[in-house]
Order: structure tokens, then C-alpha cells, then sequence
């Protein structure tokens, strides 16, 4: 089935608080997408972000970012004063995330909502449900607040090491702080279901995204390090990254805990049953970040630098997939297999049949060579972008690139008269043979590297982008719906001529 969808991260959204939240401008944006002839919003990882803002670096694989929670259903329910949410300082710029000011004004908001809140039958049943995580989630909180937020890694022995006595007392402690962090996730989690519900009760479906690795500083580890390459202090023994690429001629350095395979098989992969089944009730669809590194990743010893000293080893293949299919069947899974890709992560990728992406910009090069981004490329099992959150803008991309790639794309793509270069873009992914095409809400609108989300290997300024109101015309979606009509993309309800 041909389908078509938008890249669109929920922090990107309008908002009177800083930032995109779960509230109106949300359902705002669904039907703006129903409107377009959409039936995809690709959305990237929800979870609480630390330090860098990165989404893909997160304090739990389980749990759900704060700053997205939406105000205004807390005044509707009488824990918050509208006039303090509207006072409070998010930052003066509406086209970008101030994430600290934002953070600031927003947990304080949340905790003061939380002095009104009562427990009701709702909370303890979401206690109860999530407890295997969010136990571990609410102490570790609580104690990085204690901690000044370092790193678990620099705590107090007792608690670094997790003894008994020490989490026992550390409980006791923080037992009001506990009790705030889990009504955070209460609260979280009750508006991502219900709009959630409204996306899929309007025909939309939502594709989430979760990165292969879990963050160092993550409640996951500190909670779990018998399933991670940990030494006796529990300190990594090796790290991910990939080696040099496209983006970095040192490779890129990511930090993360490589998980130790063998315990993992052990037990059954159990930890991993359980993410990936968490992922598929919160979204329809789920995208693995570095899927590649399922059949083969890069290992560089904790400490080095850079991610040149790395070397490849074996991962699990299709053991763990196999696992997880036994357990919880076929799973709606988009395998992100962008990079330096191996005859055998095509095997694999073969053997899960999950579709793999491609990225349009990645098409056209200074030797004008013929591969696998080209559209005649494209296998109906794939999802295909103009580009990612790692990418320029496709508007960004086309004026940095070098003058042979650009007649390249030219001549490849024969662009319409006077038509700009997004839209034939857009135009020419949408003729291809790839099941579902997306598009980044960036490229629809034919910005710059201004609103560019992420540069790799960089920290800092990243992440920030956000969309105004005025973004969201009706002349735009009419513009994608008729496109989604003449290649046979929208859904067939919507497909009258």
C-alpha cells in the first residue's frame, strides 16, 4: 500500500509555553496532516532529555519527557492558575526552544501542580502497571536532584552500586519526591493517550522512534548494568559510536553503554521484550535508530576521544528478533539502516522483513554515482525521506552542496519552471515505488538551515527549531493532498477526484 506522511517532532509545534506540548496545537497539526492527504506523523523519542536537549539521549527508555506535558489540561483540572502559566518565562523567541528557561519555569509549574494533586483510582492503576520501571525512574530522579544532577556514576558508593541498605534508605528519604516524578509520568502518559486516541480516530497514525542505545547517565543503566559491558565499579568497559561517515572524518562518539549480549541472551532478552513492547502500545508504528548495529557495531574503548580507535563486533541478528517475535508477534517495525552497511545488515534486514529508509539528499554526489538513495532504487518495502533530523533541510542542503552534485539533482530530478527545489523533491518522492514516503515539516515549507534540527557530532544549539502558526496553511495542505492524490499516496476514503 503507497501511503505518505510528515516528520514533524512534537517539540517543533506552536505553543504559548516554549515549546510543543500534547495540547490544542497538537490536534491542530492532525488535522492540518488530515487535510494533507496525510495518514503518518512520525514523531522522534519522547522520553526526558538531559544534558544537549537530545532526544536520543535520554534519562529512561521508558519514560516521557516532562517539558512536552500540556499546561493548559493542568488548569482545566485545578491543579495550575492560568495567569502563572501565562507569566512565567519560556524564552522570547516563539520560532525556537529556550530549553532553559523552559525546563525551569516548567518543573517548578509542575511541582506546584503536584501539591494539589490527589491520588485517584487512575494513578494507582498506572503506578501498578509501570512499577518495573518506574520505581527505578522516580529514585533515580530524585536522586540526581539530590546529586546536583551528576551522573549516577559520581554518587555515593551505596547508592552508585545500588546495596540494599542504601536504596532502602534513599526511598524513605525521597518519598514525596518519588511520589512527584511518578505523578510526572501519571500525567505525561494520560495526555499522550488521549491524543494519541485522537490522531488514530482520525485516521492518523503515528510512527515513534527509539534510539538502539540507552543514554549513560539513564536510569536504565544504573538499574540494569549486568545487561551492559560494566566494570566492577560499574563504569563502561567500551562505548558506541560509528566510525568516520558522511557526517564525521572522526566518526562520531556517542558515549552509550554497549549492552552485553550474552546476559541479554541469557535471560531470554527480556529487557528488550520489554521496551519494544512499551514502544508498540505508545505508537503505531516504531523506527529503530542504527538498526545496523543488531547485526554488527562499532566498539571503542571507554575514554578515547574521538571514535577512530573503535573496531566492529558481532550483535545479536535475527536471535533477538526472533525472541521478540515469539513473544509478541510480528511487530510494525521501520529499521533505520542508514550509514556504512554491510552485506550482512542487508541480510538481516532481509530475513526481519522490516522496511529500511532512504534519504533522498544522500542520491546525488560529485562523482554522479548510481545508489541506493536514487528514487529508481527504492523497494516497495521501504520508508523514504527527503532527509532526516540529521540532515540540512533539503533548501539547506542544495546551497552548500558542491556544483557537480547540484547538476546532478538537476539533471536527475528535471525540475518543473520556476519550481523550487523542496517541491520536486517532495514531487519526486511521492513517484517513487516506496511504500510510505515522509517528508519533514521543514521541507514542506521550503526552509533553511535555520531550521535545521540536529548537526551530528555537535553539542549544543540543537534541537531547537520550531514551527509558528502561520506555517500551517490551507494553501500547504492543499498543495501535499493533491500531490498525495496524483501519486495514488492518500488514504482511499480520501482519494475522491
Amino acid at each position: 500500500m503507497r501511503s505518505c506522511g510528515v516528520l514533524m517532532h512534537i517539540t517543533s509545534l506552536p505553543s504559548p509555553y516554549g515549546i510543543g506540548t500534547f495540547g490544542e496545537q497538537a490536534e491542530k497539526f492532525i488535522d492540518w496532516l488530515i487535510e494533507a492527504g496525510q495518514e503518518y506523523w512520525q514523531v522522534l523519542p519522547i522520553g526526558p532529555t538531559g544534558y544537549g536537549d537530545s532526544p536520543y539521549q535520554s534519562f529512561s527508555t521508558f519514560a516521557g519527557n516532562p517539558l512536552l506535558i500540556d499546561l493548559d489540561d493542568l488548569v482545566r483540572s485545578g491543579l495550575l492558575n492560568q495567569k502563572i502559566c501565562e507569566e512565567a518565562d519560556y524564552g522570547a523567541d516563539p520560532s525556537f526552544v529556550d530549553y532553559e528557561k523552559v525546563s525551569r519555569s516548567k518543573m517548578a509549574l509542575l511541582k506546584l501542580a503536584f501539591t494539589k494533586f490527589e491520588e485517584d483510582p487512575g494513578y494507582l492503576a498506572f503506578i501498578k502497571s509501570e512499577a518495573f520501571w518506574l520505581d527505578d525512574y522516580a529514585l533515580f530522579m530524585s536522586l540526581k536532584e539530590e546529586n546536583n544532577n551528576f551522573s549516577w556514576t559520581e554518587w555515593q558508593e551505596g547508592l552508585r552500586l545500588r546495596r540494599p541498605e542504601a536504596l532502602e534508605a534513599a526511598a524513605e528519604k525521597h518519598e514525596k519526591d518519588i511520589g512527584f516524578w511518578k505523578f510526572v509520568q501519571y500525567t505525561f502518559y494520560r495526555q499522550w493517550d488521549r491524543l494519541k486516541s485522537y490522531a488514530n480516530n482520525n485516521g492518523i497514525k503515528i510512527i515513534g522512534d527509539i534510539p538502539i542505545y540507552v543514554a549513560p547517565d539513564s536510569s536504565d543503566i544504573w538499574a540494569n548494568t549486568g545487561l551492559f559491558e560494566m566494570d566492577t565499579e560499574k563504569r563502561p568497559k567500551r562505548v558506541a559510536g560509528v566510525p568516520p561517515d558522511y557526517f564525521s572524518a572522526t566518526g562520531q562518539l556517542w558515549g552509550n553503554p554497549l549492552y552485553d549480549w550474552d546476559a541479554m541472551k541469557a535471560d531470554g532478552y527480556k529487557w528488550w521484550i520489554k521496551r519494544i513492547s512499551k514502544a508498540l502500545k505508545m505508537y503505531d508504528i516504531v523506527r529503530i535508530d542504527h538498526f545496523r548495529a543488531f547485526d554488527t557495531y562499532w566498539a571503542i574503548p571507554a575514554g578515547e576521544l574521538t571514535a577512530i580507535n573503535g573496531k566492529w563486533e558481532q550483535g545479536p541478528g535475527m536471535d533477538l528478533w526472533n525472541a521478540v517475535k515469539k513473544e509478541i508477534g510480528d511487530a510494525p517495525i521501520i529499521a533505520e539502516d542508514l550509514g556504512d552497511i554491510f552485506d550482512s545488515v542487508k541480510v538481516l534486514l532481509k530475513e526481519s522483513g522490516f522496511p529500511g529508509m532512504r534519504v533522498l539528499q544522500f542520491g546525488f554526489n560529485p562523482d554522479s554515482e548510481d545508489n541506493d538513495h536514487l528514487p529508481h532504487r527504492y523497494p516497495r518495502n521501504s520508508v523514504c525521506y527527503t532527509g532526516t533530523h540529521d540532515n540540512s533541510t533539503v533548501v539547506g542542503w542544495y546551497r552548500s552542496a558542491d556544483k557537480q552534485s547540484r547538476a546532478m539533482c538537476r539533471k536527475y530530478l528535471k525540475p518543473l519552471p520556476f519550481e523550487k527545489i523542496n517541491r520536486t523533491m517532495i514531487r519526486e518522492l511521492y513517484k517513487s515505488e516506496t511504500g510510505l514516503a515522509v517528508v519533514p515539516m521543514q521541507d514542506i515549507l521550503g526552509l533553511d538551515d535555520r531550521a535545521r534540527m540536529n548537526i551530528p557530532s555537535t553539542l549544543g544549539g540543537n534541537w531547537k527549531w520550531r514551527a509558528e502558526k502561520k506555517h500551517f496553511t490551507e494553501k500547504n495542505a492543499a498543495y501535499m493532498k493533491d500531490l498525495a492524490k496524483t501519486y495514488y499516496r492518500i488514504p482511499a476514503k480520501n482519494n475522491g477526484q
